[in-house]
């Protein structure tokens, strides 16, 4: 699948190709009323539309001129792959609570970042991870591992419960650590069943899409 992306908005670049395609179709510029009538917007809407246009550097316009609106920068568009991935539950980024692993959409995510990964996204619920950019209702892409180094992001189960930490190991201690002063880490002994289901690999503040 691939999607595109450019540093135009979506309005701003409908508006430069309607431009473009009057140009190829007449020869000559279109009118802002031309321009309004074809966009179906107000005049005052594609006048604010050429502003930032211009400011942009794409157009140029000689003012009090008719039909003098140029392009000197044609709209050019990225083209992204991307993969889409379910979405399981939520993962507090608090204290450990169950997570329900069933799907309940999926996420689009670039096809670099997840590679030949198998992955999985997450929604976010708590606030113990804000230091690390980590807020409520983020959405976290999880790559799917067993194992994972000190000082990862991870999802990790510990005793039934899921919850998503920075992991802190040393020769004699093995840390889930929280990134916000208000929380205490999460101290794991012998007698805790600590399991680590994936490691955080990216951050979305995205749109779910629903079954």
């Amino acid at each position: 699948m691939a999607v595109q992306s450019s540093e135009l908005t979506s309005v701003q670049f409908k508006t430069l190709r309607a431009i473009q395609r009057f140009v190829e179709e007449n020869g000559f510029p279109p009118t802002v009323g031309e321009l309004a009538e074809s966009l179906s917007k107000t005049k005052a809407s594609v006048h604010a539309n050429l502003d930032m246009l211009i400011r942009k550097g794409f157009i140029k316009r000689t003012l009090g001129k008719a039909r003098s609106i140029e392009i000197i920068r044609p709209p050019q568009a990225t083209v992204i792959d991307v993969v889409a991935i379910p979405l399981l539950g939520h993962v507090p980024a608090g204290v450990p609570v169950t997570v329900e692993e069933h799907s309940s959409g999926e996420i689009l995510v670039e096809a670099s970042v997840v590679g030949k990964d198998s992955c999985f996204a997450l929604k976010v619920s708590g606030d113990s991870m804000m230091d690390a950019d980590i807020l409520e209702g983020d959405v976290l892409v999880v790559r799917q591992q067993p194992l994972a180094a000190h000082g990862e992001i991870v999802v990790a189960s510990i005793d039934g419960e899921v919850t998503v930490k920075r992991l802190d190991i040393t020769r004699s201690s093995i840390r889930l650590m929280p990134e916000n002063a208000d929380f205490k880490p999460i101290e794991v002994t012998h007698n805790n069943d600590l399991k680590i289901l994936g490691k955080v690999i990216a951050t979305r503040r995205t749109v779910i899409l629903p079954r």
